[in-house]
């Protein structure tokens, strides 16, 4: 295999296409030249594209057999990274793309950006093919807030079905994403005290203690698990609680370095205090609504009991917030029975799978398109991905061509199995 990047784009469009993009910096609110270079690419080929009021790019390639269904594929521009130049090369060994190791890749998502655009390109180039057509959503802002995704104008979409092609392994099918849900857990006590003089007063409880006492009762971990994965999961982050308020000043006054801040709280925080507030923080995640409630429900009634213990003591209260609804598995397999035998066709494992994390795959799942229709996204692999969003993020070639490919035959068996 060549270890000449120059050489290597000069004998793969597609290789090249993703490199002309990844050259292009675009961290999160920096897309628009990478945004002007996509729509430049489609346009110059005769294929709609534009900018939307928000930034992002929608382009359209009309159906050649009108009895088909549509299909939607959907990419972001933005990377993890910042706007220095992005010095691309392959590895010693001539398997992977990667950067001179200053900074990001940016492969995430910019092998889906360049693997939608390329398929649009193919099929402008053979109008023979039988299709419903394609439409493709480029987003800004993926990384850090998804305001890109949720400024999509869905109700001029004509496609039900949605290939959002943003994972990280090659085949990878997942049909369904975790919540992310912050769970706030407060115990305050009624009566404090001097840790010396009030200590033996029973009814001056420390809250720090109690906060323990919950912490061991609620569960941490993976709560349920199915044939896919781990539907459900609690993570306890942080717990602060005590005489801390003092040490926290400190700090903002004194400018200490972030790595001594646990020590520095620690070795400094107040220890003659009978505590009267601690607080702990969770993140809860899953894929089934339901059995998110149920988690909820189930710390909830934990702590009605500590409240009915230590009546009149102290009382604790756990708030729920939700900041991503889950992306639910459909009763509908269209895409996935499609995604398997395109991988069969190809020769790849295809995976079908839950992730237990968020993605724009979550924001399509609880949107209608303009015929009322709920759309049902499916999130693909299309490369393997090492490293990312560090500067030693890389590529595997061999696999980014076969994603292509995958991606294709996807395409080519979702129209072949329509009836015409």
């Amino acid at each position: 295999m060549t270890k000449n990047i120059e050489e290597l784009r000069q004998g793969n469009e597609l290789i090249d296409l993703f490199c002309t993009l990844a050259e292009i910096p675009s961290p999160s609110g920096e897309e628009d030249k990478v945004s002007d270079k996509i729509v430049e690419i489609l346009t110059s080929a005769g294929i709609e594209a534009k900018h939307d009021d928000f930034g992002n790019v929608t382009a359209k390639l009309p159906a050649t057999d009108s009895s088909k269904k549509p299909l939607l594929l959907s990419s972001h521009m933005d990377v993890v990274g910042d706007a220095s130049p992005v010095n691309i090369r392959i590895s010693e060994d001539g398997k992977f793309i990667e950067t001179d190791k200053k900074r990001t890749l940016g492969s995430d998502d910019k092998v889906g950006d360049a693997s939608a655009i390329y398929l649009a390109l193919y099929l402008k180039q053979n109008p023979e093919i039988k299709h419903g057509g394609l439409e493709l959503v480029f987003t800004k802002d993926e990384e850090q807030n998804m305001t890109g995704i949720h400024n999509v104008k869905f109700e001029e979409l004509e496609s039900e079905y949605v290939l959002v092609l943003d994972a990280d392994k090659l085949g990878q099918i997942q049909i369904s994403g975790a919540s992310y849900t912050n769970g706030t857990l407060t115990v305050e006590a009624f009566k404090g005290g001097h840790s010396g003089i009030d200590i033996g007063d029973k009814s001056r409880v420390n809250a720090v203690k109690l906060i323990g006492e919950l912490i061991n009762e609620i569960p941490q971990g993976e709560y349920k698990r199915d044939e896919y994965g781990t539907v459900t999961s609690i993570n306890i982050g942080s717990v602060i609680g005590g005489g801390v308020e003092p040490v926290i000043q400190k700090i903002a006054q004194k400018g200490i370095e972030s790595e001594s801040y646990t020590n520095y709280v620690a070795d400094n925080s107040l220890t003659n205090i009978i505590n009267t507030k601690a607080v702990a923080k969770y993140s809860i995640r899953s894929s089934e609504e339901a059995n998110e409630n149920q988690l909820i429900e189930d710390i909830k009634n934990i702590v009605k009991r500590f409240n009915e213990k230590y009546d009149g003591l102290a009382k604790a209260e756990f708030v729920a917030k939700s900041k991503m609804k889950a992306f639910e598995k459909s009763d509908d397999d269209t895409i996935p029975k499609v995604c398997v035998q395109a991988c069969e066709k190809i020769g790849i494992k295809g995976d079908v799978s839950s992730f237990h994390a968020g993605a724009e795959t979550h924001i399509y799942a609880h949107e209608k398109n303009k015929y009322g229709q709920i759309l049902k996204p499916c999130l693909l692999g299309l490369a393997d991905i090492y490293n990312m969003h560090s500067a030693n993020e890389m590529v595997d070639i061999e696999s980014f061509l076969k994603g292509y490919e995958f991606l294709k035959e996807s395409f080519l068996i979702f129209n072949n199995s329509q009836e015409s």
